[in-house]
C-alpha cells in the first residue's frame, strides 16, 4: 500500500510528534537530550524550519516549526533521526532502529490552535506527572516561550507574539479544553489540517485565514500528551 503523502505548506506551523521504535526509550540522560537539542539546532537553521516549541519525553518528541519550503519538514526529521539515532545506538551499545516509522504530523490551520498547540506541547510532562508546573521541566522550551529564559532556537509564532509571554503563563495556568486536546491529537494521527474550514482526512492547501483571537479561544484552547 502506497504511502499517504504527507501534507506541509510552506509558512505555516506543524505540529510534529514522533516515538520511540515500541515505545523504547529515546533518551537516557542528561547527555542525550543535549545532543538531540544541539542536533536540532543546527538541522532546524540549514533546513530553513523556525523552532517554535519542543518537548523531549523519555520515549517521544513533540515539535511546534514552521517551515520555508514544502519538504522543509521531512528533511529536518530525516537527519536528525539518522544523526540521533547513529550517536545513541553508538552510546548505548545497540543496533536497530530506534524511532517508530513515519513521524506523524499536521499543518496548523487557525490562530486558536497555534496558541493551543504551545500548551499541548509543553504540558507534556504535567500531563505524565513529572512534575507540577512545566517550568520544572529542564527539557522543554517553556522557559523560553515565557520569558524566563533565552533560547536562541527558539523563534516565537507570530501569534504568541501578539499576546505575549505573560499571557501565554496565564493561559497555561487555566484549565485544560479536552475537545480540543482529542482535536489536536486525532489531526496529528490521521495528518490532516487542524482548525478552519478544512475537514478529516481530506489533504489541501489550507485557506489563509488570519483572524484576530478573543480572550475567549485563547483561554479554552486546550494542552494535552
Amino acid at each position: 500500500m502506497s504511502r499517504k503523502p504527507r501534507l506541509v505548506v510552506p509558512e505555516w506551523p506543524v505540529h510534529i510528534v514522533q516515538r520511540g521504535n515500541d515505545r523504547m526509550a529515546c533518551f537516557r540522560g542528561e547527555g542525550d537530550y543535549l545532543v538531540y537539542l544541539a542536533l536540532l539546532r543546527q538541522i532546524s537553521k540549514r533546513t530553513s524550519c523556525e523552532v517554535h516549541a519542543y518537548c523531549l519525553m523519555s520515549n517521544h518528541i513533540h515539535l511546534l516549526v514552521t517551515p520555508q519550503s514544502a519538504n522543509a519538514c521531512s528533511k529536518l526529521m530525516k537527519e536528525l533521526a539518522q544523526r540521533y539515532s547513529y550517536y545513541f545506538n553508538r552510546k548505548h551499545e545497540r543496533t536497530g532502529p530506534l524511532w517508530e516509522g513515519r513521524f506523524r504530523s499536521c499543518v496548523i490551520e487557525s490562530s486558536r490552535y497555534a496558541v493551543a498547540c504551545y500548551r499541548y506541547i509543553e504540558l507534556n510532562p504535567v500531563r505524565a506527572g513529572i512534575v507540577n508546573h512545566p517550568a520544572g521541566y529542564a527539557w522543554s522550551s517553556y522557559a523560553a516561550n515565557s520569558g524566563s529564559r533565552r533560547d536562541p532556537m527558539v523563534s516565537p509564532h507570530a501569534e504568541l507574539s501578539a499576546i505575549g509571554a505573560d499571557a501565554y503563563v496565564r493561559l497555561v495556568a487555566d484549565a485544560v479544553d479536552q475537545e480540543v486536546l482529542r482535536e489536536i491529537r486525532d489531526a496529528t494521527n490521521g495528518g490532516y489540517p487542524l482548525g478552519g474550514s478544512a475537514t478529516r482526512g481530506k489533504a489541501g492547501r489550507p485557506r489563509k485565514e488570519r483572524k484576530s483571537v478573543s480572550d475567549t479561544d485563547l483561554f479554552s484552547g486546550g494542552g494535552v500528551s
